[in-house]
């Protein structure tokens, strides 16, 4: 496996407090549908999102695959580490 940076960590760990914050605002809206301001910060950690997955691909590769994240030439996806084995 090649060796991680530091900043790898740093950027898995925010795109993974983001997914929580999103997690859990879905879980409330599912019961709090009207809720106005948690539809905005949802919406808001969504764009968030987006930008913090673009810059880790963009630095370190895809996340996901199917579809869900794009590949660099060459294909790049039996490229170490895969975040779930950090």
């Amino acid at each position: 496996m090649n060796q991680v940076p530091a900043q790898y960590y740093e950027a898995l760990e925010q795109l993974q407090a983001v997914d929580f914050v999103l997690v859990e605002l879905t879980l409330y809206l599912d019961t709090h549908s009207d809720d106005l301001e948690s539809i905005n910060q949802f919406n808001h950690y969504t764009k968030e999102r987006k930008r913090l997955k673009k810059a880790f691909e963009s630095q370190f590769g895809p996340l996901m695959q199917y579809g869900n994240s794009y590949s660099a030439y060459p294909w790049n996806w039996s490229a170490s580490p895969w975040p779930w084995e950090v």
